[in-house]
């Protein structure tokens, strides 16, 4: 019986962590940059527009290609929060990777 308490136990201290770490989530916050720094944007841990920054320079460009720009911001921060994100859970679960897909909370 006192095996079963301490799976309980451990389970209850992850979940706990992982609150925590949820929590911790939606306050990072990322630069996505394109354009050789023409374009940047800061997305937060919801995938969330915070900030958008766009060069005075580039205002002379075509709109698709200032569209293109923002575009490619957008998919370089969504990446870094990826890895971010992937990084803060490592730390929960000691490197074991989760199961493509396997989306917070549980």
């Amino acid at each position: 019986m006192e095996d079963f308490t301490d799976v309980l136990l451990g389970a209850k201290k992850m979940q706990e962590k992982m609150k925590e770490t949820q929590e911790n989530l939606k306050k990072i916050e990322v630069e996505g940059i394109a354009g050789g720094e023409a374009v940047k944007l800061v997305l937060n841990g919801e995938y969330e527009l915070i900030k958008i920054k766009i060069d005075e320079n580039i205002l002379k460009e075509k709109k698709e290609i200032i569209e293109d720009l923002i575009t490619a911001a957008h998919n370089d921060a969504k990446q870094k929060i990826k890895v971010k994100t992937s990084e803060e859970i490592a730390k929960i679960t000691g490197g074991i990777n989760l199961p493509p897909g396997f989306k917070l909370p549980f």
